[in-house]
């Protein structure tokens, strides 16, 4: 209830503002021009660009238009030159009728800012009709008892024309009795009598044929006939009279079909059939009109509905004619009172289906309403619906425009669909409502957000080419080209960061690729940003950052430091016989390039000469005598152990061990390489045998020279070819045992001295640290 108590105040606020402009309205003179009615289309009836004072070109930029009540498009405005043109032939007569004068209202209409102008097209009449009567012919029948001077009603001629092209007199043709005198109406139109000249004579003449014919003003003046036949008929002295010569009476336009108007009825003194009065419509044009009289109660019923929006009054004239042919006549007149049986119109001027958002105040639509009833049935209120934002403006006489009442933003509303509701103010009240669907477009005010400000991506190291490793992904909240995004590397704060050979980016859809190998060993992770990118103008952009975690496969074998195997001659372990159970023969050192689990290495024996005779251990790679030396255990000894990672699939590595049983320290030995086939064997202990019985007697001076040259060659640590080169000190530190996990223990390192090109006919130097052992090869 308090709802409608708020709206009240506000449609009488609109009422009254659109009666002030109303009346400001009315008091506005309007541009008016003249032409002739039937002008050829194209005509150009005025230069509204000049007539208004405006700029050139003005009219084009200000979007102006042409508004007519009615759907049809009289006239045309071309906005370039300014010129108001006929849009096709104009019938005066088809617009207007017999309304003068014929004006056609016009609204000339500028959008932007609105203004709105009022133009009259006045359509003067030209005379393209002719006077026509409804019937062929008249009989009239008259006394041979009437006097001289005794006028007879004649009926009148219809001419669409209007002023001095209607019709504007009535002749008869030439005959001895009679003559015709024109009168005028009230309404202007003009009308013939009859006038007796002569008295007539039955016995000499009882019928007459006479031709009316009706003139037009024009030049040339139309006319038109019709056949006037004269009975002459016996004395009757009395014609009918009607009670009264005028009547009035109003007649609602929802009457019914055949309800009664009204009662009409005339009397006649005499007696007979001279008394007997019939009724009719005097002009016969019941096909015309909506009305219809009995012919003997004098009923006047409808016949057909009326329409107060067309016609609202009725002259129509009733003939009263005795059995002697007398006429008496009588006028009723007939107003057609409105009642509110037309719902409100409205025409769209300008509609827009969309407007970008955060634009200010914007106008939507400009239109008008209309309501062809009178009165408060025509009086109208429009109103739109009260939580949207929008706002109706009424601008001249019943045009109004909706507004946007604040800036719109599409991501909260993309869609408004407007009813705009017409209602008058008549009882019962009728309404109309218009529906507006008006789209929001899309302003690029929204930046893209990626759906994480981060992203860990984890990827396996010796992956393909090419490979998927993840997506980023924003979103934005524009629609069309402002929300498609484009997404690319950001370069990267670190210079030495190869980010454009490491991976790509699809620009589509934000999918990540490497673009080769990763290799954990050489780099565990990298990070660099991505950006995202719409297309709007202008653009918006923004980051994420994207951390590459590298996995570690098992892809690195493990690599034995020591003994080395890429040595010219193998290295052999020195163990004495006397070596208790457990005794530590060397170490096997190996590392693996891999990390974590990967590069946990075990140790094991492969392969063994003699088997049982030496262990290793698993997790630290140290060979150890598994139980005590005989002096039945072969001198030398080959072991090869197997080093495996614990990768899946695991790696694995092998190394070849040579032992070499001693009783001392102080025995020589000869290191020989892998034992060869028995053949082999043979040849070289063969070869042996002889080298050595051919040198003994030298061999004291061989070991001086040897022993000098050494010397000289530890002080030079130089290492050229066919030069020998032992190192001093200690092995390196990784190859030393210093936390129980090395390669050899301090008690088991050598200086040796190989010749280049090494073989089994060169001398090799094996010297201990605490004893001097020179072995001759």
């Amino acid at each position: 209830m308090e709802a409608e108590l708020d709206k009240t105040p506000r449609k009488r606020q609109v009422i009254f503002l659109a009666m002030l402009l109303f009346l400001w309205e009315a008091d506005s003179e309007a541009i008016r021009y003249s032409m002739p009615e039937e002008t050829e289309s194209g005509y150009s009836v005025a230069n509204l660009e000049k007539d208004l004072g405006l700029r050139v070109g003005e009219l084009a930029t200000r979007g102006a238009r042409i508004h007519h009540k009615g759907s049809k498009q009289l006239l045309q405005l071309d906005v370039k030159t300014g010129n108001l043109l006929l849009q096709e032939k104009l019938d005066r007569e088809v617009l207007c009728g017999a309304t003068e004068p014929c004006i056609l209202h016009f609204k000339l209409l500028l959008e932007n800012p609105v203004q709105l102008f009022k133009v009259d097209v006045q359509l003067t009449d030209i005379n393209d009709h002719s006077p026509e009567f409804l019937d062929r012919e008249m009989i009239l029948r008259i006394p041979e008892s009437a006097q001289q001077g005794t006028m007879f009603p004649l009926k009148s001629a219809h001419d669409f024309d209007i002023g001095s092209n209607s019709v504007q007199n009535y002749t008869i043709s030439p005959n001895s009795y009679f003559h015709v005198a024109t009168h005028n109406r009230g309404d202007g139109r003009k009308y013939p009598e009859l006038v007796l000249d002569t008295a007539l004579d039955r016995e000499e003449e009882s019928e007459l044929s006479l031709t009316l014919t009706a003139l037009d003003g024009g030049a040339p003046p139309r006319s038109g006939t019709i056949t006037v036949r004269i009975e002459v008929v016996d004395i009757n002295d009395n014609a009918p009279e009607f009670l009264q010569s005028l009547y009035k009476v109003q007649v609602p336009e929802n009457s019914p079909i055949n309800s009664l108007v009204l009662i009409v009825s005339a009397r006649d003194l005499d007696a007979g059939t001279h008394g007997s009065v019939a009724y009719s419509l005097f002009q016969g044009d019941e096909v015309f009109q909506p009305f219809v009289i009995h012919e003997k109660s004098g009923e006047i019923r409808l016949q057909r509905a009326l329409d107060f929006e067309a016609t609202q009054h009725y002259i129509v004239e009733i003939a009263a004619t005795d059995g002697g042919g007398l006429v008496g006549k009588c006028t009723v007149a007939i107003e057609v009172v409105d009642v509110n049986d037309n719902v409100p119109e409205l025409t769209m001027s300008t509609l827009s289906s969309s407007i970008p958002e955060n634009s200010p105040e914007t106008v939507v639509a400009i239109f008008s309403v209309s309501d062809p009833d009178s009165g408060d049935n025509g009086r109208m209120v429009c109103s739109i619906e009260n939580d949207l934002p929008f706002l109706l403006k009424p601008t001249f006489e019943n045009f109004y425009t909706l507004v946007t009442e604040r800036p719109l933003d599409r991501e909260s509303r993309a869609e408004y669909n407007i009813t705009i509701t017409v209602i008058d103010l008549g009882t019962p009240s009728l309404k109309t409502e218009h529906s507006i669907n008006l789209l929001i477009s899309d302003v690029n005010d929204n930046a893209p957000a990626f759906t994480q400000m981060s992203y860990r991506l984890l990827v396996h190291e010796n992956n393909q080419p090419a490979l998927h490793i993840g997506s980023v992904r924003a979103t934005d909240r524009d629609s069309g080209t402002n929300a498609q995004i484009t997404y690319s590397l950001l370069p990267t704060e670190d210079p030495h960061l190869p980010l454009a050979s490491l991976v790509s980016i699809n620009a589509d859809n934000g999918q990540l690729f490497a673009l080769r190998a990763l290799d954990f060993e050489a780099l565990q992770a990298f990070q660099f940003h991505v950006g995202a990118t719409d297309q709007g103008s202008p653009a918006l952009s923004s980051q994420a950052l994207v951390r590459v975690v590298v996995l570690d496969d098992n892809d690195n074998s493990p690599f034995v430091l020591y003994p080395m195997q890429n040595a010219s001659a193998p290295c052999t372990e020195l163990v004495p016989r006397a070596a208790e159970q457990g005794y530590l023969v060397t170490k096997v050192v190996a590392v693996d390039g891999d990390s974590g689990r990967n590069s946990w290495l075990s140790y094991q024996l492969l392969k063994a000469t003699e088997t049982g005779l030496f262990g290793v251990w698993a997790h630290n790679g140290e060979v150890r005598t598994a139980r005590l030396l005989s002096e039945r255990d072969a001198a030398r000894h080959r072991l090869v152990v197997l080093v495996k990672d614990n990768g899946e699939p695991p790696l694995s590595a092998s190394v070849t061990l040579h032992v070499l049983l001693v009783d001392g320290f102080s025995q020589p030995y000869l290191p020989l390489p892998e034992v060869a086939p028995e053949r082999e064997q043979g040849d070289s202990l063969t070869v042996c045998l002889v080298i050595a019985l051919a040198s003994v007697s030298l061999l004291f001076l061989f070991s001086v020279l040897v022993f000098v040259v050494v010397r000289l060659c530890r002080r030079r640590r130089a290492v050229p070819l066919g030069v020998c080169s032992v190192p001093e000190g200690h092995f390196p530190g990784h190859l030393v045992d210093v936390s129980g996990t090395g390669t050899l223990s301090q008690s088991y390192q050598y200086e040796v001295c190989l010749g280049g090109n090494s073989g089994t006919g060169e001398f090799k130097f094996l010297k201990p640290i605490f004893p001097n052992l020179l072995v001759q090869d």
